[in-house]
């Protein structure tokens, strides 16, 4: 009797946690940035937002169609690189995860865009600018932050209503990013009565323009415009210095609008030339970013860049859709994605049927003292 009582216990106890453990549902998201090579600061950046939202949904006990959630990470590297990307892209694919925030550049977002559309699965872009991302009409392709179109037509109204700048010379890094933005910027300073004096081309890997600057400074202009990223940027203020292009304007967009480029300008007095544009409201400004940044400091100190609250928020919103839908399956809840209307961390997030964001802020900054000041 007694032996039948223990086993009639343990068969109770086992059905119980086959019960609790019924009940847990494993969701997978997936995180891809550049964590190696030269914009290794923008993807640990990146990543470190989405470990923050994991942890916190986790911490929260989410519930998706009467299931209790556990959100695991799948983070990526894709160092940059257009292949790279595509590879990790199919890699997420084939781990079946429920979506993605990613990729970082344009130039890797593009390509995979198609993969993850090929597979079902949604991807919320943090970071890529590109207009070309939405033009294909993916429906599983959305962006959390003003395209290329408005960050190179507003540095460019800047240059030209601001600032009364006529010369300007035009030199990008032939990525889809760098040459996207520039092309705007040029198109639109034109159309302001801007001369383009000269354009020039790079690679972003490059780290010596000295060739490129000093065909420039035989131009004379009042501005240069560069299409990259900041390890570029650095460098090229450094040698801007030591051409004595001193009292030239520098414009870029989110690429070389970071903290970062404090450390890459290595103390070179042009980097107080600079006139960054980054789509979205400075940190300040942001809805929940004041208290969102404290929170992020005492996690990672001293690795902010741009981006990491962007992706906190592309992980909220895909679980939003999640939780709205009743499913994690990407095929029952993808197009929730698009019905979002969220307050986020950097604004109220609302989607355009092409997926991209509804009244996208923009903000441009300087650096002054070496910090990195809001403009407007």
């Amino acid at each position: 009797m007694q032996m039948k009582l223990r086993i009639t216990v343990a068969a109770a106890i086992t059905a119980a946690a086959g019960v609790a453990m019924a009940q847990d549902m494993v969701v997978k998201i997936g995180h891809v940035a550049p964590v190696s090579g030269a914009q290794a600061s923008y993807g640990r950046d990146n990543e470190n937002g989405a470990r923050m939202a994991i942890e916190d949904l986790n911490a929260a006990g989410v519930m998706i169609g009467g299931k209790k959630v556990k959100f695991e990470l799948l983070a990526e590297d894709d160092a940059a690189d257009p292949k790279q990307g595509a590879s990790v892209a199919q890699k997420l694919c084939d781990a079946k995860v429920a979506g993605v925030a990613g990729h970082l550049n344009s130039g890797t977002t593009i390509p995979a865009s198609k993969i993850y559309n090929d597979c079902g699965i949604p991807m919320i872009t943090p970071s890529a600018t590109n207009p070309n991302l939405t033009k294909p009409g993916y429906k599983t392709t959305f962006r959390l932050l003003a395209n290329d179109n408005a960050l190179g037509a507003g540095l460019a109204f800047y240059a030209a209503d601001a600032l009364k700048l006529k010369r300007i010379a035009v030199i990008d890094d032939r990525t889809a990013y760098g040459q996207g933005v520039a092309d705007v910027f040029k198109k639109t300073a034109a159309s302001k009565g801007i001369t383009i004096v000269d354009e020039q081309f790079t690679t972003d890997k490059s780290v010596d323009f000295m060739s490129i600057l000093t065909s420039i400074k035989g131009k004379n202009p009042d501005g240069v415009f560069f299409g990259g990223m900041d390890p570029q940027a650095g460098p090229m203020l450094r040698q801007m210095e030591q051409l004595g292009l001193s009292n030239v304007k520098y414009f870029g967009g989110d690429g070389i609008c970071t903290n970062d480029l404090i450390k890459q300008a290595a103390g070179a007095k042009t980097l107080e030339n600079v006139v960054c544009a980054e789509g979205g409201a400075s940190l300040d400004k942001m809805p929940g970013g004041t208290a969102w940044k404290k929170r992020y400091d005492a996690k990672f100190p001293g690795q902010f860049q741009v981006y990491s609250p962007y992706v906190y928020d592309a992980i909220h919103v895909l679980v939003d859709a999640m939780k709205r839908a009743g499913s994690a399956d990407p095929k029952v809840y993808t197009s929730f994605i698009g019905a979002t209307n969220y307050q986020g961390v950097t604004t109220k997030v609302q989607f355009e049927p092409n997926g991209e964001l509804k009244n996208p802020a923009m903000t441009l900054y300087t650096y002054k003292g070496g910090k990195k000041v809001a403009l407007n």
